[in-house]
Protein backbone atom coordinates (compact mmCIF):
# COMPACT_ATOMS: atom_id res chain seq x y z
CA UNK A 1 0.00 0.00 0.00
CA UNK A 2 2.82 2.39 0.73
CA UNK A 3 3.80 4.69 3.89
CA UNK A 4 1.22 7.14 4.77
CA UNK A 5 2.12 10.67 3.93
CA UNK A 6 3.73 12.68 7.09
CA UNK A 7 1.52 14.03 9.47
CA UNK A 8 2.95 17.70 8.30
CA UNK A 9 1.63 16.98 4.96
CA UNK A 10 -1.71 15.50 5.43
CA UNK A 11 -2.63 18.33 7.56
CA UNK A 12 -1.60 20.41 5.23
CA UNK A 13 -3.90 18.77 2.37
CA UNK A 14 -6.57 18.74 4.67
CA UNK A 15 -6.30 22.81 5.11
CA UNK A 16 -5.35 23.52 1.41
CA UNK A 17 -8.49 21.55 0.92
CA UNK A 18 -10.57 23.33 3.08
CA UNK A 19 -9.93 27.10 3.46
CA UNK A 20 -11.40 27.85 0.34
CA UNK A 21 -14.70 26.15 1.31
CA UNK A 22 -14.77 27.76 5.08
CA UNK A 23 -14.25 31.01 3.05
CA UNK A 24 -17.40 30.33 0.97
CA UNK A 25 -19.52 28.95 3.51
CA UNK A 26 -18.86 32.06 5.37
CA UNK A 27 -19.56 33.96 2.69
CA UNK A 28 -23.12 32.61 1.82
CA UNK A 29 -23.62 32.35 5.58
CA UNK A 30 -22.80 36.03 5.88
CA UNK A 31 -24.94 36.81 3.41
CA UNK A 32 -27.93 35.29 4.44
CA UNK A 33 -27.23 37.06 7.68
CA UNK A 34 -27.28 40.32 5.48
CA UNK A 35 -29.97 39.72 3.42
CA UNK A 36 -32.01 39.19 7.72
CA UNK A 37 -30.36 41.74 8.17
CA UNK A 38 -31.86 44.36 5.55
CA UNK A 39 -34.61 42.46 5.36
CA UNK A 40 -35.39 43.52 8.97
CA UNK A 41 -35.70 47.34 8.95
CA UNK A 42 -39.09 46.54 7.40
CA UNK A 43 -40.24 44.79 10.61
CA UNK A 44 -40.19 41.43 12.66
CA UNK A 45 -42.90 40.42 10.20
CA UNK A 46 -40.54 40.43 7.17
CA UNK A 47 -37.74 38.38 9.35
CA UNK A 48 -40.39 35.83 10.19
CA UNK A 49 -41.55 36.28 6.61
CA UNK A 50 -37.93 35.28 4.67
CA UNK A 51 -37.50 32.63 7.39
CA UNK A 52 -41.06 30.46 6.80
CA UNK A 53 -39.46 30.02 3.07
CA UNK A 54 -36.55 28.08 4.16
CA UNK A 55 -37.12 24.75 4.88
CA UNK A 56 -39.36 24.45 1.84
CA UNK A 57 -36.79 26.13 -0.38
CA UNK A 58 -34.65 22.98 0.78
CA UNK A 59 -37.20 20.35 0.48
CA UNK A 60 -37.69 22.07 -3.07
CA UNK A 61 -33.74 22.09 -3.59
CA UNK A 62 -32.82 18.07 -1.28
CA UNK A 63 -32.88 16.37 -4.83
CA UNK A 64 -30.49 18.37 -6.14
CA UNK A 65 -28.16 18.57 -2.89
CA UNK A 66 -28.29 14.87 -2.90
CA UNK A 67 -27.35 14.77 -6.53
CA UNK A 68 -24.09 16.63 -5.46
CA UNK A 69 -23.23 14.04 -2.96
CA UNK A 70 -23.52 11.81 -5.29
CA UNK A 71 -21.32 13.75 -8.04
CA UNK A 72 -18.76 14.74 -5.20
CA UNK A 73 -18.28 11.61 -3.74
CA UNK A 74 -18.15 9.63 -7.34
CA UNK A 75 -15.75 12.09 -9.02
CA UNK A 76 -13.38 12.27 -6.37
CA UNK A 77 -13.25 8.18 -6.33
CA UNK A 78 -12.27 8.72 -10.24
CA UNK A 79 -9.61 11.64 -8.99
CA UNK A 80 -8.08 9.40 -6.71
CA UNK A 81 -8.20 6.68 -10.00
CA UNK A 82 -6.88 9.30 -12.33
CA UNK A 83 -9.39 8.55 -14.85
CA UNK A 84 -10.92 11.69 -16.10
CA UNK A 85 -13.03 10.94 -19.27
CA UNK A 86 -15.11 9.00 -16.33
CA UNK A 87 -15.62 12.24 -14.02
CA UNK A 88 -16.16 13.83 -16.83
CA UNK A 89 -19.10 11.75 -17.90
CA UNK A 90 -20.27 11.97 -14.16
CA UNK A 91 -20.48 15.47 -14.45
CA UNK A 92 -22.05 15.52 -17.61
CA UNK A 93 -24.94 12.84 -16.58
CA UNK A 94 -25.67 15.02 -13.07
CA UNK A 95 -26.58 17.43 -15.47
CA UNK A 96 -28.85 15.80 -17.73
CA UNK A 97 -30.62 14.38 -14.83
CA UNK A 98 -31.09 18.36 -13.68
CA UNK A 99 -32.28 19.54 -16.59
CA UNK A 100 -35.40 16.87 -16.20
CA UNK A 101 -35.97 17.25 -12.81
CA UNK A 102 -35.69 21.03 -12.86
CA UNK A 103 -38.83 21.84 -14.73
CA UNK A 104 -41.05 19.79 -12.64
CA UNK A 105 -39.22 20.38 -8.64
CA UNK A 106 -39.32 24.81 -10.11
CA UNK A 107 -43.27 24.59 -11.26
CA UNK A 108 -44.59 22.58 -8.38
CA UNK A 109 -42.97 24.94 -5.61
CA UNK A 110 -44.50 28.14 -7.91
CA UNK A 111 -47.81 26.61 -8.04
CA UNK A 112 -48.24 25.53 -4.76
CA UNK A 113 -46.36 28.12 -2.80
CA UNK A 114 -49.97 28.86 -1.14
CA UNK A 115 -50.14 25.62 0.20
CA UNK A 116 -46.42 24.94 0.79
CA UNK A 117 -46.40 28.10 3.27
CA UNK A 118 -49.59 27.35 4.98
CA UNK A 119 -48.00 23.93 5.81
CA UNK A 120 -44.90 25.29 6.78
CA UNK A 121 -46.85 27.69 9.62
CA UNK A 122 -47.09 31.29 8.38
CA UNK A 123 -49.00 33.51 10.18
CA UNK A 124 -51.57 35.86 8.80
CA UNK A 125 -49.02 38.68 8.68
CA UNK A 126 -46.24 36.94 7.09
CA UNK A 127 -48.15 34.70 4.34
CA UNK A 128 -48.24 37.10 1.81
CA UNK A 129 -44.43 38.23 1.72
CA UNK A 130 -43.81 34.28 2.63
CA UNK A 131 -45.45 33.31 -0.79
CA UNK A 132 -43.64 36.04 -2.96
CA UNK A 133 -40.43 35.52 -1.51
CA UNK A 134 -40.74 31.90 -2.31
CA UNK A 135 -42.30 31.92 -5.70
CA UNK A 136 -39.18 34.35 -7.41
CA UNK A 137 -36.42 32.04 -5.79
CA UNK A 138 -37.92 28.90 -6.74
CA UNK A 139 -39.13 30.63 -9.94
CA UNK A 140 -35.26 31.29 -10.49
CA UNK A 141 -33.68 28.28 -9.37
CA UNK A 142 -32.37 26.86 -12.33
CA UNK A 143 -29.45 29.14 -12.44
CA UNK A 144 -28.95 28.19 -8.76
CA UNK A 145 -28.82 24.34 -9.15
CA UNK A 146 -26.87 24.39 -12.39
CA UNK A 147 -24.13 26.09 -10.69
CA UNK A 148 -24.55 24.05 -7.59
CA UNK A 149 -23.84 20.57 -9.90
CA UNK A 150 -20.75 21.83 -11.61
CA UNK A 151 -19.34 23.05 -8.09
CA UNK A 152 -19.80 20.12 -6.57
CA UNK A 153 -18.02 17.86 -9.56
CA UNK A 154 -15.10 20.65 -8.87
CA UNK A 155 -15.30 20.23 -5.26
CA UNK A 156 -14.78 16.36 -5.98
CA UNK A 157 -12.26 17.09 -8.13
CA UNK A 158 -10.38 18.87 -5.51
CA UNK A 159 -11.14 22.07 -7.02
CA UNK A 160 -12.31 23.96 -3.80
CA UNK A 161 -11.29 27.63 -5.31
CA UNK A 162 -13.69 27.69 -8.10
CA UNK A 163 -16.78 27.42 -6.32
CA UNK A 164 -15.14 29.89 -4.02
CA UNK A 165 -14.33 32.38 -6.73
CA UNK A 166 -17.73 31.40 -7.75
CA UNK A 167 -19.82 32.54 -4.82
CA UNK A 168 -17.96 35.49 -4.17
CA UNK A 169 -18.75 37.10 -6.98
CA UNK A 170 -22.18 36.40 -6.58
CA UNK A 171 -22.55 36.98 -3.10
CA UNK A 172 -21.29 40.63 -3.74
CA UNK A 173 -23.81 41.04 -6.25
CA UNK A 174 -26.56 39.33 -4.04
CA UNK A 175 -25.58 41.92 -1.17
CA UNK A 176 -25.45 45.00 -3.50
CA UNK A 177 -29.24 44.09 -5.20
CA UNK A 178 -30.58 43.54 -1.78
CA UNK A 179 -29.21 47.45 -0.65
CA UNK A 180 -31.12 48.23 -4.43
CA UNK A 181 -33.99 46.50 -4.32
CA UNK A 182 -35.51 46.43 -0.77
CA UNK A 183 -35.53 49.72 0.67
CA UNK A 184 -35.32 51.54 -2.79
CA UNK A 185 -31.82 53.25 -3.68
CA UNK A 186 -30.39 55.43 -6.42
CA UNK A 187 -33.69 54.95 -8.81
CA UNK A 188 -34.59 51.70 -8.17
CA UNK A 189 -37.86 50.36 -7.05
CA UNK A 190 -38.58 49.88 -3.07
CA UNK A 191 -39.83 46.10 -3.24
CA UNK A 192 -39.79 44.92 -0.11
CA UNK A 193 -39.36 41.27 0.86
CA UNK A 194 -39.38 40.98 -2.95
CA UNK A 195 -36.82 42.78 -3.61
CA UNK A 196 -34.47 40.54 -1.30
CA UNK A 197 -35.77 37.45 -3.35
CA UNK A 198 -34.99 39.35 -7.12
CA UNK A 199 -31.79 39.78 -5.64
CA UNK A 200 -30.77 36.21 -4.51
CA UNK A 201 -31.98 35.24 -8.50
CA UNK A 202 -29.33 38.03 -9.97
CA UNK A 203 -26.52 36.75 -7.80
CA UNK A 204 -27.71 33.36 -8.55
CA UNK A 205 -27.57 33.92 -12.49
CA UNK A 206 -23.99 35.49 -11.52
CA UNK A 207 -23.04 32.14 -10.24
CA UNK A 208 -24.23 30.00 -12.92
CA UNK A 209 -22.75 32.03 -15.58
CA UNK A 210 -19.14 31.94 -13.52
CA UNK A 211 -19.64 27.87 -13.24
CA UNK A 212 -20.48 27.53 -16.82
CA UNK A 213 -17.28 29.66 -18.02
CA UNK A 214 -15.04 27.83 -16.24
CA UNK A 215 -16.23 24.15 -17.01
CA UNK A 216 -16.38 24.76 -20.70
CA UNK A 217 -12.56 26.25 -20.52
CA UNK A 218 -11.77 23.07 -18.56
CA UNK A 219 -8.35 23.76 -17.56
CA UNK A 220 -8.18 21.71 -14.81
CA UNK A 221 -9.56 18.44 -14.54
CA UNK A 222 -12.95 18.67 -15.80
CA UNK A 223 -14.52 19.91 -18.77
CA UNK A 224 -17.95 20.03 -20.52
CA UNK A 225 -17.63 19.16 -23.80
CA UNK A 226 -21.29 19.96 -25.38
CA UNK A 227 -20.44 18.18 -29.11
CA UNK A 228 -20.23 14.86 -27.39
CA UNK A 229 -23.59 14.91 -26.73
CA UNK A 230 -25.72 13.87 -23.33
CA UNK A 231 -26.92 10.52 -23.90
CA UNK A 232 -27.57 8.47 -21.03
CA UNK A 233 -25.22 6.39 -19.70
CA UNK A 234 -26.58 3.56 -17.58
CA UNK A 235 -23.45 2.25 -15.43
CA UNK A 236 -22.78 6.24 -14.31
CA UNK A 237 -26.67 7.00 -13.96
CA UNK A 238 -26.56 3.68 -11.72
CA UNK A 239 -23.58 5.14 -9.60
CA UNK A 240 -25.42 8.25 -8.90
CA UNK A 241 -28.52 7.07 -8.42
CA UNK A 242 -27.11 4.12 -5.70
CA UNK A 243 -25.42 7.17 -3.72
CA UNK A 244 -28.00 9.93 -4.60
CA UNK A 245 -31.46 8.20 -3.56
CA UNK A 246 -30.70 7.35 -0.05
CA UNK A 247 -28.79 10.64 0.51
CA UNK A 248 -32.33 12.69 -1.63
CA UNK A 249 -33.92 10.27 1.04
CA UNK A 250 -32.00 11.91 3.99
CA UNK A 251 -32.75 15.79 2.49
CA UNK A 252 -36.37 15.03 2.48
CA UNK A 253 -36.76 12.88 6.01
CA UNK A 254 -34.30 16.09 7.53
CA UNK A 255 -36.43 18.92 5.94
CA UNK A 256 -39.79 17.39 6.90
CA UNK A 257 -38.44 17.08 10.26
CA UNK A 258 -37.45 20.95 10.59
CA UNK A 259 -40.17 21.84 8.87
CA UNK A 260 -42.59 19.97 12.13
CA UNK A 261 -39.79 21.65 14.26
CA UNK A 262 -40.06 24.97 12.64
CA UNK A 263 -44.14 24.97 12.68
CA UNK A 264 -44.41 24.11 16.13
CA UNK A 265 -41.99 26.72 16.63
CA UNK A 266 -44.11 29.24 15.27
CA UNK A 267 -47.01 28.43 17.49
CA UNK A 268 -45.22 30.44 19.97
CA UNK A 269 -45.98 33.78 17.90
CA UNK A 270 -44.31 36.45 15.29
CA UNK A 271 -41.86 37.55 18.20
CA UNK A 272 -40.47 34.28 19.39
CA UNK A 273 -40.63 33.12 15.79
CA UNK A 274 -38.52 36.09 14.93
CA UNK A 275 -36.08 35.31 17.52
CA UNK A 276 -35.85 31.58 16.10
CA UNK A 277 -34.86 32.87 12.57
CA UNK A 278 -32.47 35.23 14.18
CA UNK A 279 -30.65 32.25 16.31
CA UNK A 280 -30.92 29.82 13.34
CA UNK A 281 -29.05 32.33 10.57
CA UNK A 282 -26.26 33.13 13.21
CA UNK A 283 -26.25 29.19 13.92
CA UNK A 284 -25.80 28.39 10.41
CA UNK A 285 -23.04 30.81 10.18
CA UNK A 286 -21.36 28.57 12.93
CA UNK A 287 -21.71 25.71 10.32
CA UNK A 288 -19.28 27.35 8.05
CA UNK A 289 -16.11 25.50 9.30
CA UNK A 290 -17.53 22.35 9.71
CA UNK A 291 -19.18 21.85 6.74
CA UNK A 292 -16.07 23.02 4.94
CA UNK A 293 -14.17 20.12 6.16
CA UNK A 294 -16.87 17.90 6.01
CA UNK A 295 -16.23 19.17 1.76
CA UNK A 296 -12.51 18.36 2.55
CA UNK A 297 -13.44 14.99 4.54
CA UNK A 298 -15.85 14.05 1.30
CA UNK A 299 -13.14 15.01 -1.19
CA UNK A 300 -10.23 13.54 1.06
CA UNK A 301 -11.97 10.52 1.27
CA UNK A 302 -13.34 10.03 -2.27
CA UNK A 303 -9.82 10.40 -3.48
CA UNK A 304 -7.95 7.88 -1.15
CA UNK A 305 -10.65 4.95 -1.91
CA UNK A 306 -10.42 5.86 -5.43
CA UNK A 307 -6.44 4.64 -4.83
CA UNK A 308 -7.78 1.62 -2.52
CA UNK A 309 -5.61 3.54 0.73
CA UNK A 310 -7.49 2.79 3.11
CA UNK A 311 -5.05 3.89 5.88
CA UNK A 312 -4.70 7.58 4.37
CA UNK A 313 -8.37 7.85 4.12
CA UNK A 314 -8.59 7.40 7.80
CA UNK A 315 -5.97 9.66 8.64
CA UNK A 316 -7.19 12.63 6.38
CA UNK A 317 -10.63 12.19 8.57
CA UNK A 318 -9.11 11.73 12.02
CA UNK A 319 -6.67 15.05 10.65
CA UNK A 320 -9.87 16.65 9.84
CA UNK A 321 -11.80 16.30 12.98
CA UNK A 322 -9.02 17.70 14.31
CA UNK A 323 -8.54 20.89 13.23
CA UNK A 324 -12.45 21.26 13.26
CA UNK A 325 -12.76 20.81 16.71
CA UNK A 326 -10.18 23.65 17.15
CA UNK A 327 -12.19 26.19 15.10
CA UNK A 328 -15.31 24.60 16.69
CA UNK A 329 -14.10 25.85 20.40
CA UNK A 330 -13.15 29.35 18.62
CA UNK A 331 -16.61 29.55 17.37
CA UNK A 332 -18.10 28.46 20.89
CA UNK A 333 -15.73 31.34 23.07
CA UNK A 334 -17.77 34.20 20.51
CA UNK A 335 -21.10 32.63 21.30
CA UNK A 336 -20.42 32.74 25.08
CA UNK A 337 -19.08 36.30 24.81
CA UNK A 338 -21.06 38.25 22.07
CA UNK A 339 -23.69 36.33 21.51
CA UNK A 340 -26.35 38.27 23.24
CA UNK A 341 -23.73 41.36 20.56
CA UNK A 342 -24.68 38.99 17.35
CA UNK A 343 -28.56 38.96 18.02
CA UNK A 344 -28.82 42.69 18.53
CA UNK A 345 -27.04 43.15 15.37
CA UNK A 346 -30.57 41.53 13.58
CA UNK A 347 -32.68 43.26 15.57
CA UNK A 348 -32.83 45.94 18.16
CA UNK A 349 -35.94 44.33 20.14
CA UNK A 350 -34.95 43.76 23.47
CA UNK A 351 -36.99 40.10 24.32
CA UNK A 352 -35.06 38.92 20.74
CA UNK A 353 -32.10 40.13 22.37
CA UNK A 354 -32.47 38.70 25.71
CA UNK A 355 -34.20 35.35 24.79
CA UNK A 356 -31.72 35.08 21.97
CA UNK A 357 -28.32 35.91 23.92
CA UNK A 358 -29.45 32.65 26.04
CA UNK A 359 -30.05 30.12 23.49
CA UNK A 360 -26.64 31.47 21.63
CA UNK A 361 -24.92 30.02 25.15
CA UNK A 362 -26.66 26.30 23.62
CA UNK A 363 -25.79 26.97 20.38
CA UNK A 364 -21.74 27.39 21.90
CA UNK A 365 -22.22 24.11 23.01
CA UNK A 366 -23.26 22.41 20.49
CA UNK A 367 -20.04 23.68 18.00
CA UNK A 368 -17.66 20.48 18.93
CA UNK A 369 -20.25 18.07 18.99
CA UNK A 370 -21.38 19.55 15.59
CA UNK A 371 -18.65 20.02 13.72
CA UNK A 372 -17.11 16.55 14.53
CA UNK A 373 -20.93 15.17 12.94
CA UNK A 374 -19.91 17.08 9.92
CA UNK A 375 -17.02 15.89 8.95
CA UNK A 376 -17.59 11.98 9.91
CA UNK A 377 -21.05 12.25 8.10
CA UNK A 378 -18.79 13.62 5.29
CA UNK A 379 -16.24 11.41 5.12
CA UNK A 380 -19.10 8.57 5.17
CA UNK A 381 -20.69 10.51 2.17
CA UNK A 382 -17.04 10.42 0.37
CA UNK A 383 -17.04 6.60 0.61
CA UNK A 384 -20.83 6.38 -0.78
CA UNK A 385 -22.40 5.41 3.04
CA UNK A 386 -25.57 7.33 2.57
CA UNK A 387 -27.87 4.67 3.50
CA UNK A 388 -26.36 4.49 6.91
CA UNK A 389 -26.90 8.67 7.43
CA UNK A 390 -30.21 8.80 5.87
CA UNK A 391 -31.31 6.90 8.74
CA UNK A 392 -29.49 8.31 11.62
CA UNK A 393 -31.24 11.42 10.18
CA UNK A 394 -34.38 9.83 10.29
CA UNK A 395 -33.93 9.02 13.86
CA UNK A 396 -32.54 11.91 15.23
CA UNK A 397 -34.44 15.21 12.92
CA UNK A 398 -37.64 13.46 11.77
CA UNK A 399 -38.41 11.75 15.55
CA UNK A 400 -36.44 13.13 17.90
CA UNK A 401 -36.12 16.76 17.29
CA UNK A 402 -39.62 17.16 16.81
CA UNK A 403 -41.22 15.47 19.17
CA UNK A 404 -39.09 16.77 22.08
CA UNK A 405 -39.97 20.29 21.12
CA UNK A 406 -43.54 19.51 20.90
CA UNK A 407 -43.23 18.07 24.87
CA UNK A 408 -41.24 20.26 26.09
CA UNK A 409 -42.67 23.54 24.23
CA UNK A 410 -46.58 22.15 26.15
CA UNK A 411 -44.08 21.87 29.53
CA UNK A 412 -43.87 25.60 29.62
CA UNK A 413 -40.20 25.80 28.67
CA UNK A 414 -41.57 28.26 25.05
CA UNK A 415 -38.20 28.45 22.75
CA UNK A 416 -36.04 27.38 24.95
CA UNK A 417 -37.50 24.00 24.88
CA UNK A 418 -37.55 23.94 21.54
CA UNK A 419 -33.97 24.86 21.86
CA UNK A 420 -32.97 21.74 23.78
CA UNK A 421 -34.69 19.60 21.85
CA UNK A 422 -32.13 20.82 18.74
CA UNK A 423 -29.67 19.80 21.19
CA UNK A 424 -30.65 16.08 22.43
CA UNK A 425 -30.85 15.77 18.22
CA UNK A 426 -27.35 17.09 17.62
CA UNK A 427 -26.19 15.06 20.88
CA UNK A 428 -27.57 11.77 19.21
CA UNK A 429 -26.63 12.36 15.81
CA UNK A 430 -23.06 13.02 16.60
CA UNK A 431 -23.03 9.70 18.73
CA UNK A 432 -24.67 7.61 15.73
CA UNK A 433 -22.43 9.03 12.90
CA UNK A 434 -19.45 7.98 14.80
CA UNK A 435 -20.36 4.71 15.58
CA UNK A 436 -21.24 4.00 12.23
CA UNK A 437 -17.41 5.69 11.31
CA UNK A 438 -15.76 3.67 13.89
CA UNK A 439 -17.58 0.14 12.53
CA UNK A 440 -15.84 0.24 10.00
CA UNK A 441 -18.20 -0.82 7.09
CA UNK A 442 -17.69 2.54 4.76
CA UNK A 443 -14.81 0.55 3.68
CA UNK A 444 -16.82 -2.31 2.11
CA UNK A 445 -18.85 -0.23 -0.12
CA UNK A 446 -18.22 -0.38 -4.44
CA UNK A 447 -18.80 1.64 -7.57
CA UNK A 448 -19.13 0.43 -10.57
CA UNK A 449 -16.83 0.72 -13.32
CA UNK A 450 -13.90 1.18 -10.86
CA UNK A 451 -10.22 0.78 -12.11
Amino acid sequence: MGELPADRDILSGTVRMAWPSIMESFLVSLVGMVDTFMVSSLGVYAIAAVGLTTQPKFIGLAVFISLNVAVSAIVARRKGEGNRESANKVLQQALLITGGLLVVVSTLCVAFADPILHLAGSQPDTHRPAVTYFRIVMGGMAFNVVSMVINAAQRGAGNTRISLTTNLVSNLVNVVFDYLLIGGHFGFPALGVAGASIATVIGQFVAFAIAISVILKGNGFLKLEFRKGFKPDRGVLGDILNIGLPAMVEQLLMRAGIIIYAKTVASLGTVAYATHQVCMNIQALSFMTGQAFAVSATTLMGQSLGKRRYDMAQAYTSRTRTVGFLFSLILAAIFVLFGGNIVGLYNSNPEIIRIGGHIMLIVAFLQPFQSSQFIVAGGLRGAGDTRTTAMITFVTVLLVRPVFAIILIRMGLGLYGAWYALAADQLLRSALVLARYQSGKWKTIRLRNEV
